[in-house]
Order: structure tokens, then C-alpha cells, then sequence
């Protein structure tokens, strides 16, 4: 019996390029949220060596990481190149409270509870012969990026690995870029930064980077964090790159830690 009231999948007679889309009402949400999954085309699920959550920034929802950043391009090129393992790629809306909702438990609903919780039970349901112990890996865009640097930081045990790009380090900075800031703080419930969990949860860490673009409105968070993280002998991976906050960035780096992670999982 699945754990969800109702969950929607797209007809495979109109599926293209490996992607399947799901709705799904979140029993952390209690309403629908959208799914896209990128599954290589010849690839049994019994096969994939990882399973990879992307999440995406303000503004956006589940089609953009494919549609926008053509992340399952990039994905499909670095397997037939055998420069890293066929994953199934995972990317959720992120609940669409307002501009964003920071990935963050709110007063009405858990948008982080439905990325660590209802979405791997909806992707344990829909692709039932994956492996049970397939690693885990979790990144992002922007508030995506804060998304995964903070989830993977919190819940070290669920990932073997993370990264983030172009990523937001606390959750003040989404006011940067979203409308109504003053609601999403009253809504949220948790408001802290990357770098507290990242402290809190050192001593069981798994693996992770991050990287931004040179030109990046959030450049210099980046390099605080990184500074950060050094000064407290907190191992990770850093990188700068000429580009800002933008796609063309976003597509021509995802693959960095696509194989980041293929990497890990293979150890």
C-alpha cells in the first residue's frame, strides 16, 4: 500500500529523453508537489550506481534543472564517456511557497520533511527494483544550493556526499532575491545558515564541495564560508569559476559534481 493518497506518473508512450514526471500530495506538505526523474535510457534501475537530488533556486520548480540547465544532457554525455556511473537524477519542486521556500520546515508545512522524507518514499514506490543500499546524493542551485548544503549537513547519515553551486550560505541572503521576504520569515520556522550544521555535525560529515562563479552576487558568502570552514579544519572542497548567477554557469559545472559524487559512490 503506498504511503501517499494519491501519486500521478506520466504515460511512458509520451515520456522523451529518459525523463518521467510525477505529482504526488505530500503528507509533509498536504497539498501536490511535482517531481522530475531522469532515468537513462537503457539503464536497468537495478543497475544505477546512485541516485542524485537536485534541487532547484527561486523562481523555479521541478522541470528546471532539465529544461532550463539541461542537466540530464550533461548527465547522459559524462555516461557514455564512462566518466561516471548511470544514476537516476531526482529533481523536486520546491513545495512553490511564494518566489521560494527555502527547503526549510514552515508553520503549515515541512518543505524540508518532503525532501528528506515523502520524496524518497515516493521514489522508493515508482522505481521499486533500485538497489536498497544505492547511495544517496543531494545538490543544488542558489537556494537550492542552501538547500543541499544545509540538508546534507543536517542529515549526514541519509547522503554520502553533497555539493552546491552558486550557493546561498544563510538563509538571510534569500531576501536578496525573493519579494516578500518579511512572509517567508514569518513563516519559516528554522532560519539558521549552512555553516551551523556543518559545525554541529563534523565529526560525521560525508564528503562535500561547493563552487562559484567569480562575477556571483554571492561570491563573497561563498568565499566566508570556505574561509570558514578552513579555519575550523572542517575538510571540503572549494572551487571559483568565471561566470555568475546564471545557467550557462550552472550547465557547464554540474558535471563537476556529478562527478563528485559517481567518485564517492564508487569507493
Amino acid at each position: 500500500m503506498s504511503q501517499f493518497f494519491t501519486t500521478e506518473i506520466s504515460d511512458p508512450q509520451y515520456e522523451f529523453d529518459g525523463l518521467r514526471f510525477l505529482t504526488v500530495k505530500s503528507n509533509a506538505l498536504q497539498k501536490r508537489a511535482d517531481v522530475t526523474v531522469f532515468l537513462p535510457p537503457g539503464v536497468a534501475e537495478a543497475d544505477l550506481q546512485g541516485m542524485v537530488i537536485l534541487l532547484h533556486g527561486v523562481y523555479g520548480s521541478h522541470w528546471a534543472w532539465t529544461l532550463k540547465g539541461g542537466v540530464h544532457r550533461v548527465a547522459q554525455q559524462l555516461i557514455d564517456a564512462q566518466k561516471i556511473a548511470p544514476m537516476l537524477l531526482v529533481m523536486p519542486s520546491d513545495g512553490l511557497f511564494g518566489d521560494g521556500s527555502g527547503y526549510t520546515p514552515h508553520a503549515e508545512a515541512d518543505y524540508e520533511k518532503w525532501i528528506v522524507e515523502d520524496l524518497l518514499g515516493l521514489i522508493r514506490e515508482q522505481f521499486p527494483a533500485l538497489r536498497p543500499d544505492l547511495p544517496l546524493f543531494i545538490t543544488g542551485l542558489s537556494m537550492g544550493g542552501f538547500g543541499a548544503l544545509r540538508l546534507g549537513a543536517k542529515y549526514p547519515q541519509l547522503f554520502r556526499a553533497f555539493s552546491g553551486l552558486s550557493s546561498i550560505t544563510h538563509f538571510e541572503q534569500i531576501g536578496l532575491f525573493v519579494s516578500d521576504f518579511a512572509c517567508l520569515k514569518s513563516r519559516a520556522q528554522e532560519q539558521d545558515g549552512v555553516l551551523e550544521w556543518l559545525v554541529k555535525n563534523r565529526a560525521v560529515l560525508p564528503p562535500f564541495r561547493f563552487d562559484c562563479g567569480s562575477e556571483d552576487l554571492l561570491i563573497e558568502y561563498n568565499r566566508e564560508l570556505h574561509r570558514a570552514l578552513a579555519a575550523a579544519g572542517i575538510a571540503h572542497g572549494y572551487e571559483e569559476h568565471p561566470g555568475g548567477h546564471s545557467w550557462d554557469y550552472w550547465n557547464r559545472y554540474i558535471g563537476d559534481s556529478l562527478d563528485f559524487f559517481s567518485g564517492v559512490g564508487g569507493e
